[in-house]
Order: structure tokens, then sequence, then C-alpha cells
């Protein structure tokens, strides 16, 4: 009897491992299984709702309606689907009711599938409809793709989906925000959803007071427009919840008028970077030569150019090295442009010396000439010229936006002013400029080739706005005319700084840009420019010689 027990014993311990293993397995299974038959019901809740789009056409209230079940479905085929319906894309086949997304080809459409982007095949144009969309249904699309995105695993995805759903405040999204903050492990993106969370709680009239009080709070420590657009309808209501809407607008208008002043000095040094490389050569030459050079934009418009065909033949035969375009840009652009001014000092203004009247004629016939033979040869339309990756986009210092372009230009416009103030002063050549600069007759008498420094300089200083013309490319039009929308300021600049004077065109150009932002949003951009002309007139009636006027023999006389 002894002897069996163990037998017995053992037979039943195994039996209940068994019967726990099963339990096991089963569980695992239908664990794994469930998100799976989840994923194939949201499937088919997705395709039901895409076919009702279909039967809703026309009638915008219940396309309104089954955005929002599309968004309830969390599902996220339903993004694409969305934004194709927003672009104005999503069609339906008469013959059938299938749904596409359209896209032209040949005489009629190539079908898409709207959720995976299969091709479907093609339909003639006639044969298919439309599913148009109007100001209501755009407003809850962007609604409900900051839903469907707050979740996703794009950090940038979810910032710009919480900003979205922050914008459209949809009580819709309230359940599916708190589910995302639960889970959010990102500092920035977790505090856009709580004020994306605060941004609708302050709108509900059944929230707890203390709850809107609260959403006030974070959204006045934001300290945005957008969160004066939230809390500037709160404000216009009744009550201790307007009082305290109405505090934090004043608050943050007040911090907002701040930093508008931050955002017009970065602007107007943004602007005065641009003066400033498209007068640097214009300082040299009129400097040293005393020459009015009306061709002076049609230098920068060269370089400009040089820029376009370098990005063409690097799009064309090595794509890898676009980013690398503006290294290779910058010294054609300089060769070019400064080749071209030698020749033009070499073959006329050479002879004009002395002559101010002939020479400004003569140099704005040759700005003529080199505008037609860029026609000619381009065309007269815009050129495309593209920002490599690392001068796209633009990020937040503050509530001040700086773009990558316009900081890279300040930079560039930093570092060549550098370059020509140690190239001027440590260098033979320089010495040479600044003493045919200071007094002519001396330096020649000295053994100084003048009319070779004339003629090197006249070089030098085109060379500079043709780097002008590269930097240019990345925020202007590329065009025949694009020099001249500068020539002028650059007038204004170097006659406003001293002629010939470095610090001068420096100042000069910092300050009439910074003046210009500031003008412009009471006065408007041309009324600004006339402003800034009449006291430019008024100011070299007092100094003629301008901020910083050289001293020489020459000039004292």
């Amino acid at each position: 009897m002894r002897r069996f027990l163990p037998g017995v014993a053992t037979g039943r311990l195994a039996r209940i491992w068994l019967q726990f293993a099963a339990v096991f397995i089963f569980s695992l299974l239908a664990t794994v299984s469930q998100p799976r038959a989840q994923e194939v019901a949201a499937d088919a809740d997705l395709q039901g709702l895409i076919q009702e789009l279909a039967a809703a056409e026309g009638r915008y209230r219940d396309i309104v309606g089954i955005v929002e079940r599309i968004a309830g479905t969390g599902d996220p085929g339903g993004v694409p689907l969305l934004r194709t319906l927003e672009a104005g894309n999503l069609y339906f086949r008469d013959a059938d009711i299938v749904v596409f997304g359209a896209e032209e080809g040949g005489e009629g459409f190539i079908m898409h599938d709207p959720v995976t982007d299969e091709v479907l095949g093609e339909v003639a144009t006639g044969a298919a409809t439309k599913i148009g969309i109007n100001n209501s249904v755009r407003r809850a699309i962007r609604s409900a793709l900051g839903n469907l995105t707050l979740l996703s695993p794009d950090r940038s995805v979810r910032l710009a989906a919480a900003e979205a759903v922050l914008a459209a405040r949809d009580q819709a999204a309230l359940s599916l925000l708190i589910d995302a903050i639960e889970v959010e492990t990102d500092a920035a993106v977790r505090t856009a959803m709580e004020e994306a969370h605060a941004a609708i709680i302050v709108g509900d009239n059944n929230a707890e007071d203390d709850e809107r009080l609260a959403a006030i709070e974070i959204l006045g420590e934001r300290g945005d427009q957008a969160a004066v657009n939230v809390l500037a309808g709160i404000a216009r209501q009744e009550g201790l919840i307007a009082e305290a809407a109405a505090d934090a607008v004043a608050v943050i208008e007040q911090s907002l008028a701040f930093w508008g002043i931050g955002q017009n000095i970065w602007y107007g040094i943004s602007l005065g970077s641009v003066l400033l490389l498209a007068a640097f050569g214009l300082a040299i030459t009129f400097g040293v030569m005393g020459v009015i050079n009306m061709a002076h934009g049609e230098m920068v418009m060269l370089g400009a150019y040089t820029t376009f065909v370098i990005q063409e033949l690097i799009r064309v035969n090595a794509p890898q090295l676009f980013d690398w375009s503006l290294a290779f840009a910058i010294p054609l652009a300089f060769l070019v442009s400064g080749g071209v001014g030698i020749l033009i000092e070499r073959g006329v203004i050479r002879w004009l010396y002395g002559r101010p009247l002939e020479t400004l004629l003569a140099t704005w016939g040759i700005s003529l000439i080199l505008q037609q033979a860029v026609r000619t040869i381009f065309g007269p339309t815009n050129k495309l010229v593209g920002n490599p990756s690392w001068m796209s986009g633009s990020f937040e210092l503050g509530h001040i936006t700086v773009t990558y372009s316009r900081m890279w230009i300040v930079a560039f416009a930093l570092a060549v002013f550098a370059a020509l103030m140690v190239f001027l002063r440590r260098t033979r050549f320089g010495l040479q400029i600044r003493a045919v600069t200071q007094n002519r007759q001396m330096a020649s008498a000295m053994g100084i080739r003048t009319p070779w420094v004339d003629a090197l300089t006249f070089g030098l200083g085109s060379g500079i706005a043709g780097m002008a013309g590269v930097a240019l490319s990345q925020i202007d039009n590329v065009s025949p005319n694009l020099g001249q929308a500068y020539i002028i300021d650059s007038f204004m600049v170097v006659v406003f700084g001293g002629v010939g004077n470095l610090w001068g065109t420096f100042v000069g150009a910092m300050s009439l840009g910074v003046a210009n932002k500031f003008i412009e949003p009471y006065a408007g951009a041309v009324l600004a420019k006339i402003l800034v002309l009449a006291f430019i007139i008024l100011f070299i009636q007092r100094r003629p010689r301008g901020l910083f006027a050289l001293r020489g023999r020459s000039v004292e006389q």
C-alpha cells in the first residue's frame, strides 16, 4: 500500500500540472489573439465608415459626424484617409461605390486605397464623384487628426497633434488626451498635451471652478498667442472665471509685446545682414574708386544664378552632395562675379574715371545688358534654388521665431565682415587699397600701381556681391531682377555709414535694417523705406561724410 501511494500522488500532481498548463496556454492564446481580433474589428469599422463617407456625399453635417467616428476608432489607418479627404482627393467610383484616393494620370484618375495607398487601377474622370468638404468638415478633420496622432511613436507627430487639439478644443478628444498624457514620457510633449487639456477644460462650463482656474494658470504659463485665443473668449463672459481669464490675457499680452520687440530686433538684424552683404562690395569700390556702380546689383544676381547652376549639376550628377551645394557655390560665385567685375573695370570704367555722370550711365547700361543676357540664357521666370537640410526649418527662442536660413545668413555676413577686416588690415594688397582710398596721388608716388589696384578692388567688390547672391538665393526669388531690389538700399547703407569704411557699413546696415522693421508695422513697407530715406537725406545734410568718415590728406582738403 505504501508503495502504491507515491504513485497515486505523482499521478494527481501530474494531472494538476497538465490542467494548469492547459489554462496557461489557453490564456496566452486568448491574450495574443485579442489584439488581432480588435485590429480586425477596427479595420471593419474603418471600412464601414469609408463607405458611409461615400453615401453621405453632399451632406456636410453627416460627413462631420463620420469624421468624428473615424477619430473614435483610434485606427491609425484613419490618418491617411482623413488627409486625403482634407486635400480634396477622396472620390468614389459611381459603378460600385468603391472609395479611393485619386491621382491624375492619363485621361482619368489612378485609384489608390485611401488607407494603404495600394494602387487599385484606373477610372475615367466622368465615372467618379468627389467627396466634397466645407470649412466645418475641415475643422473636424483637423481635430480628428490630432486625436488619431496623439499616440504616434514619432515625437514630432505627437507634438503637432497636441497643438492641433489645443487649437480645435474638441471635447471629444478629452478622454484620448488624458490617456496620452498618462503614457507620455517626453517632457515637452507632455507639457503640450497638458496645455491642450487645459484649453478644453477652461471652456467647459460643467467643469469645477478649481479645475478651470488651474487650466487658466497653465495657459497663462504658456503665454503665447494660442493661449490668448483660448482665454479671450472666456474673458468676455462674467464671473470669477472670466476675471481670471482677463487677468491672464493682460499679462500674456504685456509679455508678448516685450517679445515682439525682440522679434523686430531679430528681423532687423536679419534684414541688416542681407543689406550688409549687398553693400560690402559697393563700399569698397565706391570708397577706393569713387565709382557709382549701377551694375552692382547684377553682380549679386550672377552669384545667385551661379548657385542655381551648381545645384542643378549636383541634382543631376551627385544628389547625395546637395547639402554641400552652397560650399561649392560660394567660391565659384566669387570667381564668376569677380571676373565679370574685372572685365567691366578694364573694358569700360577705367576710361571714365573723373566723369561720374558718364560712369553712372555706362554701368546702368551694363546692368541692362547683364539682365537681358541672363533672360536669354535662363529665361525670364524665377528659378528654384533649394535650401540644404541644415538651412531648413526654424526654432523658438522664448517667443522669438528664428529660421535657420536667416540665422546662417547672419553668421555668414559676420564671417565675411571679419574676413574683410583681416584682409584689409593684415595683407599687402589690403594696405594698398587703404592707401589708394586715402590719397591716390601719394600712393601712386610711392610706387603702388593704382590702375591694377582699381581693377582688383573692383573684382573684389564684385566677388563679394556674388557671395551675397548665394545668400540671397536662399531667401528670395532668383530672377533677372534680383539685384535691383537691393541696389538703392546698398547705396543708402554706404552713404549713411561713411564711404569706404567697413565699420560704418556694418553699423549703417544694422541700423537701417532695425529701423525698417520697427517702422513697418505702423507705416507699411513702402512708407517705411520712404521715411528711412528722408532720415538719411536729413542726416547727410548734417554729416555729409556719414557716421564714420575716413580721414586722410585728400579727404581733409
